[in-house]
């Protein structure tokens, strides 16, 4: 081992006060792991997009106590220098299921209440969106949830929120990311102050956030402006999981609230256990997540299988066909739903929607179809409920919006993702449709046939070391077609400029980011987002199928899902080796 990592990892041994972060790197010293060690201390976890997420273990890469330390002491510098009522506000701090999640949660109120910071702290495990709502309910400056939501098992992570309720932003997240480097720095030679759970309420600084809280909470769903569609629940049935995660108490609770009484959940998934041991990856999204909650659907013979991710903060759902089989929605399959069923009963006042560039264009041009608005913003959350937050009027309201990975924010009670609040709305679309002889494959049809059938398709392109640049290849060779298909205009996000076949000019207005999008003849488009730090590409590819009268969803499928491989094809042989 080198002297100067020898020295970083002695002072950090000496620094961390959680004795078995200590043993684990003091092991790796006497093996004489120097690898290991190395990637350890290669620099420190990135407070990043909202926050933290990383491997737990020992060192500065990893997700551990002292490391949750000195984030929490750097965000409250920072909340101290820019919140001048944060004496009365204070910040609510809440934590999923995960092994490490309570014992991180305590550790930054421990923090924060030794800064003289005021802090909420939930008293058991919480979904993700009751944090978010916590944050507008107490008027908090600020909130922290401890998750890693549908990561595997091994990963936790510290999510932050602004006074707002929304996922941070710039200058803020940067803000933030230097007070937290600074606090690391600091704590290696001076210790950071913590006071115990009795300490901070002898204080006076710590409010525990028990039962009545969770009702508010509820209480909340049930009165949502947008969830008053009580038409026949009784004829829904579904089987839920909360794949091991925190959502499944709570989304039985409002459920039933809701008059949705044929709830059936999997049993083997129902309680919180960080080793999530019946799923590869507890991610909805991937193969075999769903399998559980669709044999406790076929079970039953349920009209939905539905399942939360761990944290509760996403929404999937598996639809029973005609021949009793299951087939899952995608997120932007949902997304125009959710986007078609709230427009239809919204008030003229409410008909604000969101969503981001890489998912489906349906929900703009649906929206446009029903006298709405909908804004795209860039990927992310935390990018949807800001504009969300900032671009109503008292003659536009906020309504709906939602991301293609599962995600989708139904009326203004949080801002944030909340898979809880979308089951309950999907419940009712579906009971909706059924007090009509009709189900969910009958309304998208309908949407299909009246905009065309929309398929998106994502691929990760892993490139070769010395692949040129992407993003500077194809600014410096402009493609007048891609795949075949004229190029009609080409958004560059690094400059906020829309370019024209004809060579007229529009400003965009996103925040700069390095993103080519290409809108192509037929309906057709391609977004290309180059990595900044690898030979990587990510392409977001939409195809669009005109759906005649005659057409089946299945039909219309088959003809655009040969299309997209073509396109697909032809796009990556396209780009420079």
């Amino acid at each position: 081992m080198n002297t100067q990592l020898a020295l970083r990892v002695k002072n950090w041994i000496e620094a961390d006060p959680d004795p078995r972060s200590k043993r684990e790197l003091q092991q790796l010293v006497d093996n004489n792991d120097d690898t290991e060690l190395g990637k350890r201390f290669a620099g420190r976890l990135a407070f990043g997009t909202a926050g933290l997420r990383g491997i737990v273990g020992a060192g500065p890469m990893g997700m551990n106590r002292f490391v949750v330390q000195q984030t929490t002491s750097g965000l409250g510098s920072y909340l101290k220098a820019q919140v001048s009522d944060l004496d009365s506000r204070g910040v609510v701090i809440g934590y999923d299921g995960r092994h490490d999640s309570k014992q991180f949660a305590h550790d930054a109120a421990g923090v924060l209440t030794a800064m003289g910071i005021k802090v909420y702290l939930t008293s058991q495990v919480a979904a993700t969106p009751l944090v978010a709502f916590g944050v507008l309910h107490f008027g908090a400056a600020a909130g922290i949830v401890v998750t890693a939501s549908h990561n595997p098992p091994q990963y936790n992570g510290y999510k932050v929120y602004w006074g707002n309720g929304a996922q941070i932003i710039p200058p803020h997240d940067s803000g933030i990311a230097a007070c937290v480097h600074q606090a690391a720095d600091q704590s290696i030679s001076k210790t950071i102050e913590l006071l115990s759970l009795e300490q901070a309420q002898l204080s006076g600084t710590l409010v525990m956030l028990e039962d009545d809280f969770y009702q508010s909470y509820r209480q909340g769903i049930e009165n949502a402006e947008v969830l008053q569609n009580h038409t026949r629940p009784e004829l829904v049935s579904l089987a839920y999981t909360a794949m091991h995660g925190v959502g499944a108490e709570m989304a039985e609770t409002v459920l039933k609230d809701a008059g949705v009484s044929q709830v059936y959940s999997v049993a083997a998934q129902r309680e919180p256990d960080g080793d999530f041991p019946t799923v590869n990856f507890p991610n909805p999204e991937e193969k075999g997540a769903m399998d559980l909650v669709i044999a406790e659907a076929t079970k039953h013979d349920a009209m939905l299988a539905c399942a939360n991710d761990p944290d509760a903060d996403r929404f999937a759902v598996a639809v029973r066909k005609r021949a009793g089989d299951y087939q899952m929605l995608t997120g932007d399959q949902v997304g125009v739903l959710f986007g078609h069923y709230l427009l239809k009963h919204a008030s003229k006042e409410q008909r604000l929607t969101c969503t981001t560039i890489v998912s489906s264009s349906l929900l703009s041009k649906v929206a446009a179809s029903m006298g709405a608005r909908c804004i795209t913003t860039l990927t992310g959350f935390k990018w949807l409920m800001n504009v969300a937050i900032a671009e109503p009027t008292p003659d536009n309201r906020f309504l709906f919006a939602y991301e293609e990975a599962l995600g989708y924010t139904v009326g203004d009670m949080v801002w944030d993702k909340d898979g809880l609040s979308a089951l309950v709305a999907f419940s009712q679309l579906t009971a909706e449709l059924a007090s009509k002889g009709e189900t969910i494959w009958d309304r998208l049809a309908d949407i299909y046939k009246e905009h065309g059938f929309h398929l998106n398709a994502q691929v990760s392109i892993a490139l070769k070391p010395d692949t040129p640049n992407i993003g500077a290849y194809l600014r410096e060779h402009p493609p007048v077609t891609v795949a075949g298909r004229n190029v009609i205009s080409v958004d560059d996000i690094s400059c906020g400029e829309r370019r024209f076949a004809d060579g007229r000019l529009e400003t965009i207005a996103l925040p700069l980011s390095d993103v080519l999008i290409y809108s192509l003849e037929g309906g057709a488009r391609v977004i290309v987002r180059p990595s900044g730090t690898e030979p990587k590409i990510k392409c977001y590819y939409e195809v669009v199928e005109i759906m005649g009268i005659d057409d089946s969803l299945e039909t219309a499928q088959l003809r655009a899902r040969a299309q997209m491989d073509k396109f697909i094809e032809a796009h990556q042989a396209s780009l420079p080796k």
